[in-house]
């Protein structure tokens, strides 16, 4: 069985992985799984792309092991494509995602146009390779008003494409389905199958 580092400490995120990895006799571990502590990789890229890859390469330089790393944000239109890579800090430090949430409804005040999509970069660093990085997207619009409890972030704000409720009113299995995150993790599969 091969071993892959998946570079996060958020349990829900973990969980996704292992279950995909599992199907491929891959050995998915978290950052708290492992024997010693790794340090929080600061993220000072401008893109997904660059946050993404600056988690996996750092971490599979250090351990000589394959490291996926993911970024991902919320995208408004309106806002010329902010919170982006700030989402998770957009009302400032601490992270606070009511905070985040009561920002945007603030700004989009007013705004008619509402589309929004949420983006996820993964980042598959093996050591002496280049960098793989997959990107998904999951389309739709922010809502007048929040609503729902079954997320986090801009979830209860967040209206999927194609459906009338707010990505925090969906069961775990329907938000997992068309998540962004799932998008990506569905164009790692033909990487996986020639991973060595």
């Amino acid at each position: 069985m091969k071993d892959m580092i998946i570079a996060t400490k958020n349990s829900g995120k973990t969980k996704e992985f292992k279950t995909f990895f599992a199907e491929y006799d891959i050995n998915a571990m978290s950052l708290p799984e492992l024997s010693h502590e790794i340090e929080d990789i600061e993220e000072t890229g401008t893109t997904f792309e660059e946050n993404a890859a600056l988690k996996a390469e750092q971490i599979a330089e250090l351990l000589q092991i394959p490291v996926l790393a993911d970024d991902s944000g919320l995208v408004i239109d309106a806002l010329d494509g902010r919170p982006g890579v700030f989402s998770a800090r957009f009302a400032g430090e601490p992270k606070d995602d009511q905070k985040n949430i009561d920002k945007v409804l603030a700004e989009l005040e007013g705004v008619a146009d509402r589309t929004a999509r949420f983006v996820c970069v993964l980042a598959v660093s093996v050591p002496g390779e280049k960098t793989v990085f997959k990107k998904g997207y999951c389309d739709g619009r922010i809502a007048d008003a929040q609503a729902g409890h079954n997320g986090f972030g801009y979830d209860p704000i967040f209206i999927p494409k194609g459906y009338p409720q707010t990505m925090a009113q969906l069961s775990s299995d329907e938000k997992n389905r068309i998540s962004h995150r799932s998008d990506a993790i569905h164009q790692l599969r033909d990487w996986v199958k020639n991973l060595r």
